[in-house]
């Protein structure tokens, strides 16, 4: 894949793509809404800042098979190989620590730290 600013797959991609779904009901400003079904959106919103596809440093978690949770982080590599141009960090211990794990991967990093509200959301989420 060519290495492109985030903006500029931002802009080919908002209105639409395979993982776009529009919902038509009436909202407060619009007629429809739109979700987004991609890996790392974590809050499933058709949006530059939640977009897993547009952003360079995405942030996702998922259940796993065995009824845990997974923390998934693109690397430096995600732009040029698939699969290998993730992180997968397991999210087995307590609740208290495994928020402080997704707040120091998020924010201590200096990787995303405006998803770290959104992350603790969505593993809250999955965690019930």
């Amino acid at each position: 894949m060519v290495a492109a600013a985030d903006s500029l797959v931002w802009e080919l991609v908002k209105n639409n793509n395979s993982f776009m779904r529009k919902k038509s009901g009436k909202t407060s400003r619009s007629g429809s809404v739109r979700f987004s079904v991609e890996r790392g959106n974590l809050a499933s919103l058709s949006t530059y800042k939640y977009s897993g596809i547009a952003n360079s440093k995405t942030i996702d978690i998922s259940s796993t098979d065995d009824n845990r949770a997974a923390l998934t982080l693109k690397t430096k590599k995600a732009g040029t190989s698939g699969k290998s141009g993730k992180a997968t960090i397991a999210l087995n211990k307590s609740f208290r620590r495994t928020a402080k794990t997704i707040t120091g991967q998020a924010t201590d990093n200096y990787y995303r730290s405006d998803l770290k509200s959104a992350a603790l959301a969505k593993y809250s989420a999955v965690y019930r």
